[in-house]
């Protein structure tokens, strides 16, 4: 394989830029040409294709976002615009894609592989960590890093006021980043979509915590549940502690990555550059058991995200 191309999809996440880095260098010591695709899949369709060199990554390991920008796409799930990416990857002559995104990412990368013939290697690019065939995606450990870091500091003014503070964290369908904030800032109480939630076994584990010498709780909740306002209102209706809401919001998405997350993003792109050197396709890197694995990414996107109920546990056993 002679000509690769890499683009990122999806909701950005830090480590993408590492990731991106990761690819390009590899690519280039196989003797490949590498190109980058501006703006995803929109970018693809768009020609937005650029050549990149030694130096088109140096100095971005460190840097939040993507240095190739990144787009929702819904075109992509259509025909149209299907054809349309496989007509800009034949005029570049491009061989093979990298894609780093999420699941919606892999959806599209698995259509040109199984569909179209084009090699495809999926790295997982997310700070939701809602991919059951890998332990951790690319951007969960920043992200959840970035969350505690603002749950320490509003422990100290709650602490100060002696309040509640209800604190909203990403995940609409997965709630692994406020299990891993929560269990990590020693929250007293987390709330995911994955499992319900009854106000007042809260309000008793709050009114516990309180005779037990606490001056202060952090609940942390899962945006899947509900905005933090509301779940402030509802509370502060039932509970005669002061609440606060805050919700963290977008910050979680940037910021410099973590050692763990370049880590990964170094092993994940040279893992997929090799398995395009060596003529696969249709493939997903990932990490289990501490070792970087792949695997079909029809096989891949088909598996449904489970909880980590043992983890849930031992929040229960330990923040009181």
């Amino acid at each position: 394989m002679k000509r690769i191309g890499l683009l990122t999809s999806g909701g950005d996440a830090p480590g993408m830029n590492a990731a991106i880095r990761a690819v390009v260098r590899s690519g280039l010591y196989f003797g490949m040409e590498v190109f980058g695709i501006e703006r995803g899949y929109s970018g693809l369709m768009e020609d937005n294709v650029v050549p990149m060199e030694m130096r088109s990554v140096s100095n971005i390991v460190q840097c939040g976002g993507t240095k190739l920008r990144t787009a929702r796409c819904l075109e992509m799930l259509t025909k149209e615009g299907q054809k349309q990416a496989v007509a800009t990857l034949e005029k570049h002559g491009i061989e093979g894609l990298v894609v780093i995104g999420g699941d919606g990412s892999f959806r599209g990368a698995k259509v040109l592989s199984e569909e179209y013939g084009v090699p495809t290697i999926g790295i997982p690019g997310t700070i939701d960590n809602d991919l059951e065939y890998t332990d951790y995606t690319l951007g969960f450990d920043t992200a959840v890093n970035t969350c505690l870091d603002i749950i320490n500091k509003l422990r100290d003014t709650m602490t100060s006021h002696e309040r509640v503070s209800v604190v909203e964290v990403m995940g609409r369908h997965c709630g692994d980043i406020a299990l891993y904030s929560g269990i990590a800032s020693g929250a007293e109480i987390i709330v995911v979509p994955e499992i319900a939630f009854d106000m007042d076994e809260i309000v008793m584990r709050i009114n516990r915590s309180r005779a037990n010498g606490k001056h202060s709780n952090i609940i942390v909740v899962a945006e899947g549940v509900m905005d933090a306002e509301q779940f402030a209102r509802q509370l502060q209706s039932v509970t005669k502690h002061s609440v606060r809401p805050t919700c963290i919001g977008h910050v979680q998405r940037g910021g410099s990555p973590s050692m763990a997350d370049r880590m990964l993003a170094a092993q994940f792109g040279n893992k997929a550059v090799r398995l395009l050197n060596d003529g696969l396709g249709n493939r997903v890197v990932g990490i289990r058991n501490n070792k970087i694995i792949d695997m079909d990414i029809i096989e891949a996107v088909s598996m449904k995200k489970t909880f980590n109920y043992e983890l849930y546990e031992t929040l229960q056993m330990i923040s009181m």
